[in-house]
């Protein structure tokens, strides 16, 4: 999608998505729902993890999963097959060159598929283009500046700075989730609102805090290892020691938290100018 993947493509990531996927579920997904007989594309589809839960939360509707990376897009058909959902068709394709008529579809879902981008705006206004009037987007993008925990660590901080710098140079936005009210409002679309999705992970919630607080957000961080260090943006001694200290945040008494950005906006008009906010 017009934008470097920094997490890569291995199996050990296409792991640490569905992990995600399953641990978010309800926090992420379940006020999304589309009516039968609509047309939903989700933009970004990647290995389907976000897909199986839009596809069994609206049985009805008619489902176009895209991405640019056929490999995930195989991934991503085995795991529906998989599932049993047969609702979803997957197609290759680039959302700066969408291989859709205006106007095709009621809905649209794009989900942990701006902070990628280079250009999110242009995305969304693009995705505007394709939605019937009187359409929605629904957006959810996280924030790794968001991210704090106990026992607070320097390392750890420095850790997942390494992240956002990396994502930073490969042209995307790791902090992205703060601004998806105004991504959406300079795209043109009406009636944005955003709600603030937090997980918050202590012992006293286990499945948070393995399937997010290890398995998920440190899994992410720990990834990045080889690209931070070979990049010269951390000494490989420090990083190790920010990974240790995330993880120490998943013991007994430790506590984890990070915020996601769930934004929904209408197409109640003609494309619109770009709107331009104060700040």
């Amino acid at each position: 999608m017009s934008g470097a993947y920094v997490h890569g493509y291995d199996a050990r990531e296409s792991g640490r998505l569905l992990d995600q996927a399953g641990a978010l579920v309800d926090l992420l997904h379940s006020d999304t729902s589309y009516p039968a007989g609509c047309t939903v594309l989700e933009a970004g589809c990647g290995v389907g993890a976000q897909t199986v839960t839009l596809a069994r939360n609206s049985p009805g509707a008619r489902i176009t999963a895209i991405d640019i990376a056929e490999r995930s897009l195989d991934e991503a058909r085995a795991r529906l097959q998989a599932a049993g959902l047969t609702n979803v068709r997957f197609r290759q394709a680039d959302i700066f060159d969408l291989p859709f008529e205006a106007e095709a579809f009621d809905h649209v879902f794009v989900c942990f598929v701006l902070e990628h981008l280079p250009r999110p705006v242009d995305a969304l206004a693009a995705l505007k283009a394709l939605l019937k009037p009187g359409g929605t987007i629904t957006v959810i993008e996280g924030d790794h500046g968001s991210a704090y925990f106990h026992p607070d660590n320097a390392a750890a901080r420095e850790a997942i700075a390494c992240l956002v710098e990396l994502q930073r140079r490969a042209g995307g936005n790791s902090m992205i989730g703060r601004q998806v009210y105004p991504l959406l409002v300079r795209a043109g679309f009406d009636a944005v609102r955003v709600s603030p999705r937090m997980v918050y992970a202590d012992a006293s919630r286990p499945g948070l805090v393995d399937g997010f607080t290890r398995r998920t957000f440190t899994a992410m961080i720990e990834g990045v290892r080889d690209a931070a260090v070979g990049a010269g943006i951390v000494q490989p001694e420090r990083f190790d020691a920010g990974v240790r200290a995330l993880y120490r945040s998943a013991e007994a008494d430790g506590v984890f938290c990070y915020t996601f950005f769930k934004g929904v906006g209408e197409n109640n008009g003609p494309p619109a100018p770009a709107r331009r906010l104060p700040g």
